[in-house]
């Protein structure tokens, strides 16, 4: 039993807590704050570390960095948040300001799809094992290392080469590493790539050819497209010779466009030495040819079609493979998850290749890559096994169906040009130059019937997204809305 004293100390706390609060919600606004835990942020450490490197202060330690770069003051920042209370408020308030698309009839592409994403998905990659650890070994981390393993063993099926790896950071990133290993493994420097390309891809491509030293620099040259995104083969044919290093296409294209020439693109490749590196969504391998089978090196694309939901950041991750050939495998700046058995029989996994990582030899790497989206691997995985090869056909003749019909019922619009109703997939390009109505018009009026338009090509063309969450009741929503708007 307790004695009724031991309350006392308790209401003493309270009283000398609630004091001690107000002292120090005092002390930060009269004296700046350094936390403990951050390196070098506290004044007596920061004295330390200059007198050891015998400096007067931090100035000489960030002299490489452009002035331009650098801010000469704290910008106008709001009074910082002393508790967890007040930030969780600040937060709440700040989010109650979005409008979410999952919220809204959407139809935003273009790089991150509205697909439907199975609930035993988000059961899966919410469990603890799966969820929290960062890094482990293949040993430690089995149940992992094993759906790793189905990761590139479905993926690889889908697309029809043997040897893949683990996710990049996003298509982009996927793109830009493939463009790099082609240039390695044939020493030359110039990589043709659709004009008609996202332009944040293109922005992340342009990154990685990029380089300080000039022997490094990759030439981007652009290829003329049709209107649905699809390159110019005989432009291809034109410019193909000794220093070509890759073409780079994507099937489907940026604008929507299924590529019919992609035979066509790996030979005129091939008969000048170079590879051909194919962009690609695997969610469309249920109705079209995988990359493998039309002569293609290298394939890239993404996997947020495959489980992961649109997220404002982190929703994305790219994948790279090719056939299982030295040469390929010897360029590969990703871990590779690889399957053996032990001497008394049991399955074990390794990491092939481990030395030529970012992982094994830091910056002297293939190239850099980051381990943020292996959890959008076990989603795919996941995705993949509940589909199976019919599940994939019938998504994709859903999403063609789908395409064709909204594409054809838009094209009906007064004031609307379609540049295509057929041979597209999910992306619809529309101009509005007839209508005399700009596209940032239209969508802001969309917008005010729950609607997200398109993404703006330029100021009267956009990308309107179909995907297997819209219904025939959907697209006729759309087309009313247009048809008010264009009136």
């Amino acid at each position: 039993m307790l004695s009724p004293f031991a309350i006392l100390p308790c209401c003493a706390l309270s009283a000398q807590t609630g004091k001690a609060f107000v002292t120090r919600q005092e002390d930060q606004v009269t004296r700046p704050r350094a936390h403990p835990f951050m390196p070098n942020s506290a004044p007596a450490t920061t004295a330390a570390v200059l007198a050891e490197l015998g400096l007067a202060s931090v100035e000489p330690l960030f002299a490489q960095i452009p002035a331009a770069h650098r801010l000469d003051g704290l910008p106008d920042l709001p009074p910082a948040l002393s508790s967890e209370v007040e930030l969780r408020r600040h937060l709440n308030d700040l989010a109650a300001q979005n409008r979410p698309a999952g919220d809204m009839l959407s139809f935003l592409g273009g790089g991150i799809w509205q697909h439907h994403v199975p609930a035993v998905v988000d059961e899966i990659i919410g469990r603890a094992e799966f969820l929290t650890p960062v890094w482990g070994t293949p040993s430690s981390d089995f149940g992992r290392n094993q759906v790793w393993w189905e990761f590139t063993s479905q993926l690889g099926a889908l697309l029809g080469l043997e040897l893949v790896g683990l996710p990049v950071y996003s298509w982009g990133a996927a793109a830009g590493h493939g463009v790099r290993m082609a240039a390695r493994i044939t020493g030359r420097t110039r990589i043709a790539i659709p004009a008609a390309i996202c332009p944040e891809r293109l922005a992340v491509l342009r990154g990685y050819a990029e380089s300080i030293d000039p022997e490094l620099r990759l030439e981007l040259v652009p290829l003329p497209c049709d209107a649905i995104g699809r390159i110019d083969v005989s432009a291809l044919a034109a410019m193909a010779d000794a220093r070509l290093a890759a073409v780079y296409y994507e099937n489907p294209a940026y604008r929507g466009g299924l590529e019919t020439g992609a035979a066509a693109i790996a030979a005129i490749a091939a008969g000048c030495g170079a590879l051909t590196i194919a962009g690609v969504d695997p969610i469309t391998l249920g109705v079209i040819a995988p990359p493998g089978d039309l002569g293609v090196d290298i394939a890239v694309g993404t996997i947020q079609t495959l489980g992961v939901h649109m997220n404002a950041g982190g929703g994305l991750g790219g994948f790279i493979a090719s056939r299982d050939e030295a040469r390929f495998a010897a360029e590969y700046p990703t871990l590779l998850n690889s399957l053996t058995t032990t001497v008394d029989g049991q399955l074990a996994f390794g990491l092939m290749l481990f030395h030529q990582s970012s992982y094994g030899s830091r910056e002297l790497g293939k190239d850099w890559t980051g381990n943020s989206t292996y959890l959008w691997a076990v989603a795919a995985a996941t995705h993949m096994a509940l589909l199976g090869p019919a599940g994939f056909a019938e998504l994709g003749r859903l999403i063609l169906h789908t395409t064709t019909a909204a594409a054809r019922r838009l094209a009906a619009v007064p004031g609307i040009q379609v540049a295509e109703t057929t041979g597209i997939f999910r992306e619809i390009l529309i101009d509005f130059s007839a209508s005399g109505h700009s596209v940032a018009a239209v969508n802001a009026a969309l917008l005010a019937r729950g609607i997200l338009g398109g993404i703006a090509l330029d100021e009267t063309r956009a990308l309107f997204a179909v995907t297997d969450v819209h219904s025939p009741a959907d697209i006729e929503l759309l087309a009313t809305a247009l048809t008010e708007i264009l009136a």
